[in-house]
């Protein structure tokens, strides 16, 4: 059996346009060229794939079933030639992009929306570390952007960019102590447990700066942090987009602090490695996000659920 990409593309245009006629004129071939096509492939593949028997050539049954089959491989075939074009103009086959779960997921997926319009052949990965851990699979060459909170040491390879300010919400779960009380002091905080996001590097600082309470379980995100919390094992700082748009959100109150009336805010930046030049796609993502400002926070209340939150 030897099929040919124009074989495909006669049998697809003579279905999709009713006549072999038609076919011809939408490729722009003599209608003897495509009836030949389509004469040659059923024979190659075994199978009538139309019944010439009326006017106008009428799908069989296996024609049918092998149509969308053939749409595949000729769907598939455009891609190759789109991915085979965009490496010859210098876009990258494949990027991976390592984010950090302060980064609200919804501006990420608008981003990534516009990536994938723009840049359709790339293979894209996204990783989900923290804190440090984002900084350390860019240097190690295995993410080739990185967006994570701000390190206050970054190493000497790394470029950045600021992105912006992420606050960092303190939540309880109603039942749990500090709920009751109408202002919450630093003392009072440290006597409760808390849940804090912890990255699997042993030496990590920078987990180390929202600790308050002695008590701390260490938890490998924050999603579940808010889980933890509704079930009162604990209070925790949480971005505000992941309070806002977890299911657990309704069982959550925020108590006011005695000693800050703003919500803790963390800096994001990008970083990338200095000597290792990005392609087309990869140049495109970078500015993107280095331009993307992040989204007003809600303004926080005592109790999360009830009325509607308004931007602050």
């Amino acid at each position: 059996m030897s099929l040919s990409f124009e074989q495909l593309q006669a049998f697809v245009a003579a279905a999709e346009t009713g006549s072999f006629s038609a076919a011809a004129r939408r490729l722009g071939k003599a209608q003897s060229v495509v009836s030949t096509a389509v004469s040659n492939l059923e024979i190659d593949l075994g199978n009538a794939l139309f019944d010439r028997a009326a006017r106008y050539p009428v799908l069989t049954a296996a024609g049918e079933r092998l149509l969308a089959e053939a749409r595949v491989i000729l769907e598939r075939c455009e891609h190759f030639r789109g991915v085979a074009k965009s490496l010859g103009e210098g876009v990258e086959s494949r990027l991976v992009l390592a984010v950090d779960e302060l980064y609200p997921e919804e501006t990420l997926g608008v981003m990534l929306e516009e990536f994938s319009h723009r840049f359709p052949a790339v293979e894209l990965e996204l990783l989900f570390p923290l804190m440090e851990d984002v900084s350390r699979l860019v240097l190690q060459g295995a993410a080739d952007l990185g967006i994570m909170w701000r390190q206050e040491v970054l190493p000497p390879a790394l470029g950045f960019r600021g992105l912006g300010w992420v606050p960092m919400q303190i939540v309880c779960s109603p039942e749990h102590p500090l709920a009751s009380q109408p202002r919450v002091g630093w003392e009072e905080l440290k006597r409760h447990r808390q849940l804090l996001v912890a990255v699997r590097s042993s030496d990590s600082e920078e987990k180390m700066r929202l600790r308050v309470a002695a008590d701390v379980w260490w938890v490998e995100s924050q999603w579940v942090i808010v889980e933890l919390v509704k079930r009162e094992l604990g209070w925790a700082f949480v971005p505000w987009h992941v309070v806002a748009n977890s299911p657990a959100a309704a069982d959550l109150v925020s108590p006011e602090l005695d000693f800050d009336d703003q919500d803790w805010p963390v800096a994001l930046e990008l970083v990338w490695q200095k000597q290792r030049p990005l392609g087309k796609a990869g140049t495109w993502l970078k500015d993107r996000v280095s331009h993307q400002p992040l989204p007003a926070p809600l303004r926080r209340r005592r109790a999360l659920e009830g009325e509607p939150q308004q931007p602050a």
